[in-house]
């Protein structure tokens, strides 16, 4: 007869202390892995989902970790052995400090120079993962991105202890079993390694709190698009509306579609940048995967919110309005049109800032405003001088004190309309609203470009690179910089030749997003000497893997529709003064 209270272990108890034992974890580990994207420790993007092969192994990491760094020639085996099988390896360093300097001292050190070594700084994958020390492993189908084995690579390295050799190679096994066809026959073990430290609401025993930490996240970064008549598609109005997209939150923060902002952190310093910190981040992260609870205290997604502004920054000096409503058809190709309109000016002013409203955004791809007075020169577009443009996610234009765009009296200003089809008729008209400075500026900012138009994009090419170069004559200051490319555009950087010989990488966009045609205003206007170059790379994906592809089939050249390519590095500067110049004018790109 059994004591009261007394508890006999159970044969389950018993089969999980043998489990545990041998270093193994029950349970299935067949889970769908979300899409991401990471950049390596080149600046180059890398998305789960275009990965090649049947399957890809993850190995997390971090800059010393003794466990990890023992591990190295293993990885290296297993790469010679399965890659050639159809097996990719990625090695990803989750350390949420280390920096891009000391992460590629590792990599050569260890020789891992072969491996797509990625970065994962705000350790979100990690955390989607369940992965909680370095040397862990999570071995991934390709077919249906479910996790088929994942923790040690085998049984020999723990923390503070070694075995001669290993006695049960864990992943060369479920590799082996995975390849042939068969049920992998242990699908979880037990990782050893680096205990991985994660932001302090990642480490709280209860999942983030939806009052005090995740809504006022979302009402910093996100509400300002996902409100009532705002460009988002869905309204963060409550917790209710909140919690139906809170597996979608989570994909759009892995895969970085989400906030927009697609420069890479580790070139540039940018103002107005739109990017959850690495907490902000990880209590997204958290809150989603507990199942987005609604928990106590108040809903501050309810609360009323501010009209929406009719102009960003007040009331302008003078709006520009199309004289007449833009009749767009329901199907078919829309050429470009050209509108002129008059600005009830005679004298010379100085514009501090200009605002584009999209009067129709179903149809109206995007819009760029030109300007043209006698002897004034053009940016090859035959359109004038470039004033402004608006594209999705292309902010109101402002100039700091000192800076401006001369419009002299009597300029002729031509909007440049792009429009594209949504299958019924629609109507356009977009306005335009101008402000001006009081009294001149000290100096004169132009919107200057290096283009490449000799563009050919082979027929089913991942990698399509081209190249543009733009030279200063004269010492100049860079403001800000826009990377423009149609629907196959990848990734742009932006480099400065000096001549000195030096090189430096002012902006990397790693993965370009045809939907966000950002710009990119530097925190601190950079100078340049006379005598530098601009050099601006970047490259298509004309593949069939490229969901945004028209038609993978079709060799591509440059052209003004969505389906041909562009491949312009914009950038706003100004020209130093010279004492023989007090006031710089407009001109075209040098």
């Amino acid at each position: 007869m059994r004591p009261p209270n007394q508890v006999y272990p159970s044969s389950c108890a018993l089969l999980l202390a043998s489990f545990l034992a041998a270093g193994l974890v029950p349970g299935s580990a067949a889970r769908e892995t979300p899409d991401f994207n990471l950049l390596d420790i080149h600046g180059q993007n890398h998305e789960l989902h275009r990965a090649g092969g049947h399957a890809v192994v993850l190995f997390f990491t971090g800059v010393g970790c003794p466990v990890a760094r023992k591990s190295a020639p293993k990885l290296r085996a297993l790469k010679a052995e399965f890659e050639k099988k159809g097996v990719e390896f990625w090695v990803v360093d989750t350390y949420a400090d280390d920096s891009g300097r000391d992460v590629l001292k590792e990599a050569s050190e260890l020789e891992l120079w072969s491996f797509t070594y990625l970065r994962d700084p705000r350790q979100g994958l990690a955390l989607s993962l369940g992965v909680e020390r370095t040397a862990e492993v999570v071995a991934i189908s390709t077919r249906d991105w479910k996790v088929f084995y994942q923790g040690a690579i085998d049984d020999q390295l723990s923390e503070g202890a070694e075995r001669p050799a290993a006695k049960e190679k864990f992943l060369e096994a479920a590799l082996a079993d995975f390849l042939a066809g068969r049920p992998v026959a242990t699908v979880r073990t037990k990782a050893h390694g680096c205990r991985l430290s994660f932001a302090e609401p990642a480490e709280a025993s209860q999942p983030p709190s939806y009052s005090s930490q995740v809504a006022p996240i979302l009402q910093a970064h996100c509400v300002q698009c996902h409100r009532e008549g705002a460009i988002a598609p869905w309204a963060m109005s409550s917790h209710e509306r909140v919690k139906n997209y809170a597996r979608m939150m989570q994909e759009v923060l892995l895969a970085r579609r989400m906030p927009p902002w697609d420069a890479d952190p580790d070139y540039g310093h940018f103002r107005d940048v739109n990017r959850l910190t690495r907490e902000e981040f990880q209590t997204l992260l958290r809150w989603a995967d507990a199942g987005a609870p609604r928990g106590d205290g108040p809903d501050p997604l309810t609360a009323p919110l501010p009209p929406i502004p009719e102009w960003s920054m007040g009331q302008p000096d003078v709006v520009l309005r199309l004289p007449e409503a833009q009749e767009v058809p329901a199907t078919g190709v829309v050429d470009y049109r050209h509108v002129k309109v008059q600005i009830p000016l005679t004298n010379e002013v100085w514009i501090s800032g200009i605002d584009i409203h999209p009067g129709n955004r179903k149809v109206l791809h995007h819009v760029i405003l030109y300007a043209k007075w006698p002897g004034s020169q053009d940016d090859t577009s035959g359109n004038g001088v470039h004033l402004a443009g608006w594209a999705p996610g292309v902010p109101a234009v402002h100039y700091p004190k000192g800076l401006g765009k001369r419009l002299p009296p009597n300029a002729e200003l031509t909007f440049e309309l792009h429009y594209t089809t949504c299958g019924s008729p629609q109507t356009d008209q977009t306005e335009a609203g101008i402000y001006f400075w009081p009294e001149p500026q000290s100096k004169a900012v132009e919107t200057r470009r290096a283009a490449e138009w000799n563009l050919e994009l082979p027929p089913g090419s991942e990698e399509a690179r081209h190249v543009a170069t733009y030279g200063f004559r004269k010492p100049a200051t860079i403001y800000g910089l826009a990377p423009h490319m149609h629907l196959r555009g990848k990734w742009m950087r932006y480099e400065l030749l000096l001549p000195n010989g030096s090189r430096e990488t002012i902006l990397n966009v790693p993965r370009y997003d045809f939907n966000w045609q950002l710009g990119y205003a530097l925190a601190e206007p950079r100078h340049v000497p006379a005598g530098s170059w601009l050099l601006v790379t970047g490259a298509f994906d004309n593949s069939p893997g490229n969901p945004a592809n028209p038609d993978a089939s079709l060799r591509v050249h440059a052209g003004r529709q969505s389906w041909e390519e562009m491949f312009i590095g914009f950038f706003d500067a100004a020209d130093d003064l010279s004492e023989s110049e007090p006031n710089l004018t407009s001109t075209s790109p040098r």
